[in-house]
């Protein structure tokens, strides 16, 4: 009597590599580097704008917002903040991308490659970390150009660059969802000033938080981007740094346990 040998599948005994969606997440993320490198003129947004904003501010603005002071007396306060501001508004770019993938057909091929679902996502927010890095370099070599300087520190000052550039990434899952969620690159953009400009105009970036009427005053004091500016400015001149750090890294930690699954969600309910 003979007995027949069946044979194992090919995959057999194959292990699935449980962090190859780092590696697919890096080979996405270089693609978008890529893109900027043929797009450059999207790079416009955190090329220009930070230079503008700081001249518009520092030299229109200054000597009234000084209270009689002059531009160089205002420039070490008005620099962590637009800091904060532009790196804040450059985040919405990763979800207005994302949008317009979507309607080009891109992730219909990202379906169909043997990659983890959450690769492109990553993909996408480690890839912009290059734009929000190159808008930190433009603006911070701006500053230096008109005689800022790091009272605290070199180290505190590079420090304080990394954790806006964290804010960043942890900020711009909220664009990702919404870029998976809206129906058009021009609604999320439209949502994205929407929240944009009372989170920034409406805190400390610009003046102090004194001299604010009492019920914006309330809303300064839960605006995450008035302890973000407040964290920039204790590292880069001094000044207490424990608590506005903190509530800092609450958010991060905040929003991305909060909007990263919803991006995830809305990712696998589009695809």
């Amino acid at each position: 009597m003979s007995t027949a040998v069946v044979d194992a599948p090919a995959h057999a005994g194959r292990r699935t590599n449980p962090f190859a969606w780092v590696q697919q997440s890096l080979t996405l993320a270089w693609r978008n580097v890529v893109r900027i490198r043929q797009n450059p003129e999207a790079l416009a947004d955190v090329t220009f704008q930070p230079i503008i904003f700081l001249v518009l501010f520092l030299f229109v603005f200054g000597g009234a917002i000084a209270q009689g002071g002059t531009w160089h007396d205002y420039l070490p306060y008005l620099l962590p903040g637009l800091l904060v501001q532009t790196v804040v508004f450059s985040t919405m770019g990763t979800g207005v991308a994302l949008n317009d993938d979507f309607a080009k057909g891109v992730f219909d091929r990202f379906r169909s490659l043997p990659i983890a679902r959450i690769a492109p996502l990553v993909g996408a927010v480690l890839g912009d970390a290059v734009r929000y890095s190159l808008s930190i370099v433009i603006l911070m070599g701006t500053g230096f150009v008109l005689g800022f300087r790091f009272q605290n520190g070199v180290g505190n000052g590079l420090l304080a660059l990394v954790i806006v550039l964290l804010f960043a990434l942890s900020m711009c899952w909220i664009w990702v969802w919404l870029g998976l969620t809206l129906k058009t690159a021009q609604g999320v953009q439209g949502v994205a000033f929407l929240v944009m400009f009372p989170l920034t105009f409406g805190s400390n970036v610009f003046v102090q938080t004194d001299t604010l009427p009492g019920f914006l005053q309330a809303f300064v004091n839960v605006n995450p981007v008035k302890y973000l500016v407040d964290t920039m400015r204790a590292l880069m001149l001094g000044g207490d740094l424990q608590k506005p750090l903190l509530i800092t890294f609450a958010w991060m930690i905040g929003l991305v346990a909060v909007f990263a699954p919803l991006a995830i969600r809305a990712y696998r309910r589009r695809t």
